[in-house]
């Protein structure tokens, strides 16, 4: 396994996974966790020039045997409980974001809400606010 991330890295891995489970990380989605870095203030005191690297690592790490299944263990070890509706909150934003979420980006978006061990309530209430965020005409 390796180094146990902070709990910005464990974010940044949340959209990275999201977006790369499909196979197809669209330019809608690196826009979109490029301007939450940039606009959340839980990124407020983030070294922004990270993140390529931790993209990067998340992605190697995804490309190994059991990767998905590393990273959901690192993310519940790394994010405190009161950052983990945050967590699934970006991770839902970054597979919204070219309007098209694919059932690979649902199954994650289940695995993450029970690895976090978000309550189906908790979660519901979460994707009913980012469908109307991103509803368009």
């Amino acid at each position: 396994m390796t180094a146990p991330l902070d709990h910005h890295d464990a974010l940044i891995y949340a959209m990275v996974t999201i977006s790369a489970v499909d196979r197809t990380m669209t330019d809608a989605e690196l826009a979109r966790i490029g301007e939450i870095v940039s606009h959340l203030p839980v990124f407020a005191n983030y070294d922004e020039n990270r993140l390529i690297a931790a993209s990067q690592a998340c992605g190697e790490l995804l490309s190994q045997e059991n990767g998905l299944e590393e990273v959901l263990q690192m993310l519940r070890l790394a994010l405190p409980k009161r950052l983990r509706e945050t967590a699934y909150a970006v991770a839902l934003e970054v597979a919204a974001a070219d309007l098209d979420v694919r059932p690979e980006e649902t199954r994650f978006l289940e695995m993450l809400g029970d690895s976090l061990e978000l309550d189906r309530l908790t979660t519901t209430a979460i994707e009913r606010g980012i469908r109307a965020r991103n509803t368009v005409l």
